[in-house]
């Protein structure tokens, strides 16, 4: 029996040392499909959505296509609930997830990221015309509309404000334009967004946190090759305006940093 321990022990250690080449060919393997499989929400606006005619489409859409075509490849994009989404990429059915994936320690630990590729801030919204909400500080006292389990709720919380509970920004931002609430803290780049799409709503950012939060593509661990790839093609896009072009589509100016 100790021949079989011996055969099995060295077929595990041979799959072992196998398995990060296997995993760094991923690049040759998309390459020769023509394709890079990209999961992605589709339920996610302006990110990731669907469009009046059905089609999918979305700043992270055209980030994916425009990645893509810089590997020399078509994007294929496979929709799935947030739920599962990254542990699509462990099933193996798909090689990345581009939709907003915030770059977090503790991602860091399973997966890799690419460079950052967005930027975005909490930030303090109030009606045009409030001018007694300046600052995070002045929400001590005052309401504000907040998804209740979400950072932002806490950052709002944190600062004194009693929250007013909402599905979401939309409803959020739609208590403090008929005043049920002061104010509501969000991520900037929905409030860009829904800038864009009402230039001539009356509500304004008051402040905004310091830090950023940055989001990446993320692939699986172990595709080193494939990593340096998508860096490149996400420079290459900054470099020649692709990048500037989707972002000003879908915000109004450029958010990578």
């Amino acid at each position: 029996m100790n021949w079989l321990k011996t055969i099995a022990t060295a077929a595990i250690l041979h799959a072992a040392a196998l398995a990060p080449a296997l995993a760094g060919e991923n690049l040759s393997a998309i390459k020769t499909a023509g394709v890079l499989k990209i999961g992605t929400e589709g339920t996610y606006a302006p990110f990731t959505f669907h469009d009046a005619g059905g089609k999918l489409v979305g700043f992270d859409v055209e980030i994916g296509e425009a990645v893509a075509a810089k590997l020399g490849v078509k994007a294929e994009f496979i929709e799935g609930k947030w739920d599962g989404l990254i542990a699509g990429i462990d099933a193996g059915r798909y090689d990345t997830v581009i939709n907003q994936v915030g770059i977090t320690d503790a991602r860091r630990q399973k997966y890799d990221f690419s460079e950052p590729y967005i930027a975005s801030k909490a930030v303090l919204i109030v009606r045009q015309d409030n001018d007694d909400i300046k600052g995070f500080a002045d929400l001590k006292g005052k309401t504000s509309a907040q998804s209740l389990s979400s950072n932002f709720g806490k950052i709002a919380q944190s600062a004194g404000a009693e929250l007013v509970g909402t599905d979401g920004f939309d409803q959020s931002i739609q208590l403090v334009l008929t005043r049920r609430a002061d104010a509501t803290v969000n991520d900037s780049l929905s409030f860009l967004d829904f800038k864009k799409q009402k230039p001539d709503a009356p509500v304004k950012i008051a402040a905004e946190q310091e830090n950023a939060d940055y989001s990446g593509i993320i692939i699986r661990k172990g595709e080193p090759e494939l990593l340096a790839a998508i860096n490149k093609a996400l420079a290459d896009i900054k470099a020649d305006g692709t990048y500037k072009t989707i972002s000003d589509k879908y915000f109004g100016q450029d958010v990578s940093r």
